[in-house]
């Protein structure tokens, strides 16, 4: 048994890495942030679908079905797109760390959308984060429009998250590739506009553009998926969310060791981040002094 949950913590972390790496893509690839979704979602759907089709058969949903995970799936699309341009108009410290309001957002709209009571402690958390974000907001000016648009990718991020507890009736393969797929037409649909907006001139993936985007889309998104999915079978989903507040340890340590990011951050960068890692330090103790009380009864 030990050796299996040995191996399983193992694949754990192999996911969290990768989930960490997914930032540097974002300055790695040179092609602005709608089109990096796009492409990423659309290296992602082709890799998954001859995953499903030629290895394993994938399971038909009904069209309301599909319709619900296609929606949810284009709110992540949405929330790639906002997290790249915040890289992109930062850094990647900084977009990394905006993605801490998430549970800022989840505290403040899941209990409206899934009828349950509000709870205290997630804001008072929660709070502590936003205080991180505004001392780095105020004193780095910077990065405002960077911060601004990392908000917005949290909040997306927050209701992705909600609304897939809400459409999560299907095996983890069929829901991702559903999802995906909603992200890629919903990406595709609003690109004409985009790049109206954001013209370029090339929509193409080029050299280390397209070796980039692959190794996003099969590594860092389907890979992660697999190694998270097999985690979740050994693991309990309470030592999987903790395990991933390391998710933004990981990235800013290769962001500094591959760009010396260090060298651009101001010490109210570290001061608000400070007290971030402190709201999720709180947040992990208080989850695992419950989790203990629900053990002993």
């Amino acid at each position: 048994m030990k050796q299996i949950e040995k191996r399983a913590f193992l694949e754990l972390h192999i996911s969290i890495l990768l989930a960490g790496c997914t930032g540097l893509f974002g300055r790695l690839i040179t092609l602005n942030e709608g089109l990096l979704t796009f492409w990423r979602l659309f290296f992602t759907v082709v890799f998954i679908a001859f995953y499903l089709f030629i290895i394993k058969k994938l399971k038909k949903i009904n069209l309301k079905d599909f319709i619900k995970i296609t929606s949810t799936g284009a709110l992540l699309g949405l929330h790639w797109v906002l997290f790249y341009g915040s890289i992109k108009y930062s850094n990647i410290s900084v977009g990394i760390v905006c993605l801490s309001l998430i549970s800022f957002f989840t505290a403040l709209i899941d209990p409206l959308v899934n009828k349950h009571r509000y709870f205290k402690h997630e804001f008072l958390f929660s709070f502590i984060t936003i205080i991180g974000i505004a001392l780095i907001f105020n004193f780095d000016s910077n990065y405002q429009t960077g911060i601004i648009i990392g908000v917005f990718s949290a909040l997306s991020a927050a209701l992705f998250t909600i609304f897939n507890k809400k459409v999560a009736k299907y095996n983890s393969n069929t829901m991702l590739f559903y999802e995906m797929l909603g992200g890629f037409i919903f990406i595709g649909l609003t690109m004409p506009f985009y790049l109206h907006f954001f013209p370029v001139e090339s929509v193409f993936p080029f050299g280390k553009n397209l070796f980039y985007l692959i190794i996003l889309a099969l590594f860092c998104t389907v890979f992660l998926y697999y190694f998270q999915i097999r985690a979740l079978k050994k693991l309990s989903a309470f030592s999987v969310n903790l395990s991933y507040n390391l998710e933004p340890i990981y990235t800013m340590i290769l962001a500094m060791i591959i760009f010396q990011e260090n060298k651009d951050l101001s010490l109210y960068f570290y001061m608000g981040f400070g007290l971030i890692l402190l709201s999720v330090i709180f947040q992990s103790v208080y989850v695992f002094l419950q989790k203990q009380k629900q053990k002993e009864l």
